[in-house]
């Protein structure tokens, strides 16, 4: 489970309005350098920088509530597109996604896994948790390799693709582990590194911002 994420950004005061007056989230610390804003059982912080980052992330929301959350969300924020549509299935996740950017052009993608359900009218509530970090790095293998000694397995096999769109974690968590110049789903951007720390159940894992892992 992602208990807590880290970010960076150069467009604070936007992102904080956005999370806190579109999204609705309660926002739980907020100073002139940070804030964070609850995700369900997550914690999602960003950091004033000066240097502009994007990541791409997701937010698990209950499968049952896709539709209602599409009409709530697309009532406050455009939907970005692929190949002309703005939503798509995943089989081998049994779960529906959508995405769009927040103002500092961060990759969002709200996952409606099909098995989890939450009954009721839409609230705050309906995000359940940080399901997916992205972690852009040119030592894909070196990485992937330290995230496995972690006890975080890869999903599929016990070998990172040094190319590839790695999924690392279990359940409905996992960090996502790319190469640079990958293009982002559901996005024109390529995955770029910038520096970013997650809790993983009790471990806390930090990217440099060379792209290494930090012990």
């Amino acid at each position: 489970m992602i208990k807590s994420a880290t970010l960076y950004t150069n467009n604070l005061k936007a992102l904080r309005r956005f999370y806190v007056n579109i999204l609705e989230l309660d926002l739980t610390e907020s100073t002139a350098e940070q804030f964070t804003v609850r995700i369900g059982e997550s914690h999602l912080t960003f950091k004033q920088t000066d240097q502009p980052a994007f990541y791409h992330f997701a937010i698990n929301i209950p499968g049952n509530q896709f539709s209602m959350m599409k009409y709530w969300i697309t009532d406050r924020l455009t939907l970005n597109r692929e190949e002309g549509r703005d939503e798509v299935y995943f089989p081998s996740f049994d779960a529906d996604s959508m995405y769009f950017e927040d103002p500092a052009g961060n990759i969002v993608e709200l996952i409606g896994r099909r098995k989890r359900d939450l009954f009721g009218d839409l609230t705050k509530e309906s995000f359940l948790n940080i399901s997916e970090i992205g972690m852009a790095t040119p030592y894909v293998v070196e990485v992937g390799d330290q995230l496995q000694d972690l006890g975080i397995p890869l999903r599929n096999g016990t070998e990172v693709e040094p190319d590839e769109l790695n999924f690392l974690g279990r359940g409905d968590a996992f960090i996502v582990l790319v190469p640079l110049g990958r293009r982002w789903y559901f996005s024109k951007k390529v995955s770029e590194s910038y520096p970013l720390e997650l809790t993983w159940n009790d471990e806390l894992i930090t990217l440099d911002q060379d792209g290494k892992l930090i012990f």
